[in-house]
């Protein structure tokens, strides 16, 4: 899953569960990268570094892959703010009874069960948004 800064969804690949997901990031980043061709800066967690995935990626375009690392020291505890944002989203997420178990017998069920969690994320907040408008 790609989100944007918000931690809202850009781009979602479901794959098998025998296939690691450094090897499924690159036709994720590239169907990314053909919906929004400008992007050019994507935030990672660690199990993304090294230089296999930029070179997978490579033919794409150019991107700039900031790993995000945690910087506390054992028995601390500091948060990382571009790191919360993609388990903020799953927290979103997981609030729709349906994805809160792996119920779906094929890969595109379970894409379409995201999807439409997402747009009801959508939903929700443009309706917060409307009635905080007509509030304040």
């Amino acid at each position: 899953m790609v989100t944007d800064t918000q931690g809202f969804l850009l781009a979602l690949l479901v794959h098998p569960a025998n296939l690691q997901d450094n090897h499924g990031a690159v036709p994720l980043l590239g169907s990314l990268r053909a919906r929004f061709p400008k992007l050019r800066h994507i935030f990672a967690d660690r199990v993304y570094r090294g230089d296999k995935l930029r070179n997978a990626i490579a033919p794409f375009g150019k991107w700039t892959i900031e790993i995000v690392t945690r910087l506390e020291k054992v028995g601390t505890f500091k948060p990382e703010p571009q790191a919360l944002v993609i388990e903020r989203t799953y927290a979103w997420l997981g609030r729709s009874r349906r994805l809160a178990k792996d119920y779906e017998a094929t890969i595109a069920s379970a894409e379409a069960w995201f999807l439409i969690a997402s747009v009801q994320l959508l939903t929700d907040v443009s309706q917060a948004l409307k009635m905080q408008g007509q509030n304040g």
